[in-house]
């Protein structure tokens, strides 16, 4: 462990040191947001030449469509296409919508819930089902809970690991009970721990048995080009999966340029199998006459294709990268190695978050004794559904918003308050 070999009066120097740096702080009145994973006004503005109206022009689309008229409630052709490249799957499965995949996931969760899946008889509306249930990836994206938990789902916490979640677990709890209709999934660069989720892991997910005929796997591949390397990675495409094992409309996936353009005017999209695809299609053409066909547009002029997206995504890991290396940096020099005893953390190589792990029920102490120096940190317990970390371990760092200089200061912070947590604890024995 870090402080192994110190005695008491080591201990209590260390303490007292400690104490001081946070004294030192917080006399400086500092307030530091790292609460959400936002991007930056140097993010924002890569995507300002999209706002120029060459990029609209007429309205006319080049396949013909009148963008600034009602209709193709699926989205035009090209965004279609673009969003169908970024997630993997043909166009023809593709439905583009607003700037909120959060929007299209809760919609098609209240589809199911009022319609079942399909317009077969054999599939129930989810309202219908008592005591039903979901499978929640943990640690994981506190909406995803949320809408879950308002929809009236237990939900059903499995852990995680640096390969995908536990599918040992998820496949004996998805097997045994037909109320459990679904789970949740970050594939790439994972919110909060940035994993990716391996082929084999995905393999299983497409082909487990589950009890439940109308069991779906929703996934939210939010982060699919957020890369910081060179490139994004590599991983087998779970609609292909599902196809191969058997269960074409097992999966809907889930996507969106809120972190590419503008988080609040981007493009959404959601894709299915062809069935699934025609269901939720149906139900949406009595929501809206179109989505907002301008908007996709101008994105499709100015992304181009999915390698003119990569090409933009390197000018953002330009950005980022740097505040990413300053949290990992300033951790080494506080800690050492992330298994050091009293602090553990991710080194993501893509997406919005790293995940920092305290002792045992030091969580929530930490992030109110940050919040006290002016850091703002995600509530503790988030990373879990409703609310309760068991650990009270878990905490999500999102280094997009502030400068590296705030970042620092931020993750400095909260390195002296894990130390005077772990040192208050091996003093009171």
């Amino acid at each position: 462990m870090y402080y192994d070999g110190l005695d008491r009066k080591e201990l209590e120097s260390r303490l007292k040191a400690e104490r001081e740096r946070l004294e030192n702080f917080r006399a400086k009145k500092l307030d530091l947001d790292m609460t959400r994973g936002k991007p930056c006004g140097e993010q924002l503005k890569l995507s300002e030449p999209m706002l120029d109206f060459r990029y609209v022009g007429s309205g006319i689309s080049d396949s013909g469509t009148d963008c600034r008229n009602y209709g193709l409630a699926a989205g035009i052709p090209e965004a279609r296409k673009l969003m169908g490249d970024l997630l993997g799957v043909p166009a023809s499965n593709v439905i583009c919508g607003g700037n909120s995949s959060l929007n299209m996931m809760y919609d098609t969760l209240a589809t199911f819930m009022l319609y079942g899946v399909s317009d077969s008889e054999s599939d129930v509306p989810w309202s219908a089902v008592g005591n039903r249930k979901f499978i929640c990836p943990v640690p994981g994206y506190d909406r995803h809970f949320a809408i879950t938990e308002q929809m009236g789902f237990t939900l059903v916490p499995v852990d995680i690991n640096p390969d995908g979640p536990d599918v040992d677990a998820i496949e004996k709890i998805a097997s045994s009970d037909d109320s459990v209709k679904g789970i949740w999934g970050v594939p790439k660069y994972s919110n909060p721990t940035g994993y990716v989720f391996s082929n084999e892991c995905i393999k299983r997910l497409a082909s487990m048995k589950c009890a439940a005929s109308d069991f779906r796997i929703f996934w939210d591949d939010a982060y699919t080009v957020h890369f910081l390397k060179d490139e994004p990675a590599e991983q087998l495409n779970l609609m292909d999966a599902c196809a191969a094992a058997g269960n074409p409309e097992r999966a809907v996936l889930f996507g969106s340029t809120s972190k590419i353009t503008f988080p609040g005017a981007g493009i959404a999209a959601l894709a299915a199998g062809d069935n699934t695809y025609k269901f939720l299609l149906s139900r949406i053409m009595k929501q809206t006459i179109g989505p907002d066909k301008l908007n996709q547009l101008r994105h499709v002029r100015f992304l181009s294709d999915k390698a003119g997206v990569v090409e933009h995504m390197k000018r953002h890991a330009a950005i980022i990268k740097p505040k990413f290396e300053a949290v990992i940096d300033i951790f080494r020099k506080e800690f050492g190695s992330p298994g050091n005893g009293i602090l553990r953390w991710t080194e993501p190589e893509g997406g919005y978050f790293i995940c920092a792990r305290t002792q045992n029920g030091s969580a929530k102490k930490v992030v109110a004794a940050c919040s006290d120096c002016g850091v703002r940190l995600t509530p503790a317990g988030s990373t879990h559904p409703y609310g309760i970390d068991p650990t009270d371990s878990y905490i999500r760092l999102a280094p997009s918003f502030p400068d590296v200089d705030q970042i620092r200061a931020a993750v400095e912070i909260f390195s002296i308050c894990v130390k005077i947590d772990a040192l208050e604890k091996l003093l009171a024995g």
